[in-house]
């Protein structure tokens, strides 16, 4: 049986070479740029509100496989979610990365569980993270570019 590490793998190579979701989107409600100086990932994240639910989401930029790979996972994870859902699935997802213990059901997180190994790479948890940040800041009216420095 596969291990979470192969998996891991597996699945970053393959959201990296065909990222699900990755298109500008002509009539987003609203979108942002995101940037982490740091690897050199850049990316704009474009959303469709209707009313507080997430209609469709995309993005469009580049970066290394870690930084594509979470964008494509998340824009699959969050078509649908509302404001609220999408905010309380950013922060168990954010923590999940962050919290000095790992989370105690990683398969709660579905098929974003996978991302729990960049928690290996403390250097690598800002690829992964930019577009979280740049969707949080999407939700809360920030209309800055983000920066994960």
């Amino acid at each position: 049986m596969m291990d979470l590490k192969d998996l891991y793998q597996e699945v970053i190579v393959d959201h990296n070479r065909s990222p699900r979701n990755f298109r500008a989107m002509a009539d987003a409600t609203r979108s942002l740029e995101g940037f982490n100086p740091l690897c050199g990932d850049r990316l704009t994240l474009y959303v469709k509100m209707d009313g507080e639910r997430v209609s469709d989401i995309s993005f469009s930029g580049s970066g290394c496989a870690i930084s594509t790979a979470s964008a494509s996972l998340m824009t699959d994870a969050m078509k649908g979610k509302s404001r609220e859902e999408a905010e309380k699935i950013f922060k168990s997802f954010h923590g999940m990365l962050t919290d000095s213990a790992p989370p105690a059901d990683p398969a709660a997180f579905g098929k974003l569980a996978v991302l729990a190994g960049v928690r290996e790479y403390p250097s690598r948890i800002k690829c992964a993270t930019l577009c979280w940040h740049t969707l949080h800041a999407l939700i809360d009216g920030a209309n800055a570019p983000v920066s994960t420095e």
